[in-house]
């Protein structure tokens, strides 16, 4: 059964598999350790080569695991995991609450509430340091939900390292709360904004969990 959580406890894990959009880093990175290792018994080339390229082939796997979560109930939930960056009133009455993704985090994106895509927009832009104010202006994926509180914005923002933002539903999906829509390779950045009226329930600096934190207080 699902349950509702506030903090961002450990991953609740049923298993784990490697995040969609991953396989152009990891499909090289994996077959340079895999030949070099081969090589290296007839090789000193090969051996110097087989260890940093068995350590990082480890560490995509590591960058691109995708945990199996129990999702929580709530009527907003974490989109990402992280930490909280800012929360900020908006002009128009919402509230943006911006979630910092480090390249330890898992970069796979969940839908925070239960409705219909109805937009996936990408805007170009640059790739400053995910932490910094002008990273607003970065290469990001801005996802319009039509839900039962109305419209959900959420965006992803790319860092100066995540340079490339997959999205995994197009616009008219229908998706369940909690449900993967999208993958921001390395460190980056997730904005979610609460409708006028959501009171927050997190607090700058808190660690979230995709699809296990509760961001609106009930």
């Amino acid at each position: 059964m699902p349950h509702s959580q506030n903090s961002a406890p450990s991953d609740s894990r049923r298993g784990v598999r490697l995040a969609r959009g991953a396989s152009p880093w990891l499909l090289p990175t994996v077959a340079t350790a895999a030949l070099s290792l081969v090589r290296s018994r007839r090789s000193g080339a090969a051996k110097a080569v087989a260890v940093p390229a068995t350590a990082l082939a480890a560490g995509m796997l590591w960058f691109f695991r995708d945990p199996e979560r129990e999702i929580a109930q709530g009527r907003v939930i974490s989109p990402a995991d992280g930490v909280v960056q800012s929360i900020m009133p908006w002009k128009d009455g919402r509230t943006r609450v911006a979630i910092f993704m480090s390249p330890l985090n898992v970069h796979v994106n969940r839908a925070p509430l239960a409705g219909t895509v109805t937009s996936v927009e990408h805007i170009p832009g640059g790739f400053v340091p995910a932490f910094n104010k002008e990273s607003e202006n970065n290469e990001r994926v801005v996802w319009h939900f039509d839900t039962e509180l109305g419209d959900i914005e959420m965006v992803q923002i790319a860092g100066a390292v995540a340079r490339r933002i997959v999205p995994y539903v197009p616009q008219g999906t229908k998706v369940e709360q909690g449900e993967r829509i999208g993958l921001i390779r390395f460190g980056s950045r997730v904005d979610i904004y609460l409708p006028e009226g959501i009171e927050v329930d997190v607090e700058v600096g808190q660690k979230t969990v995709a699809g296990v934190t509760r961001i609106d207080r009930g």
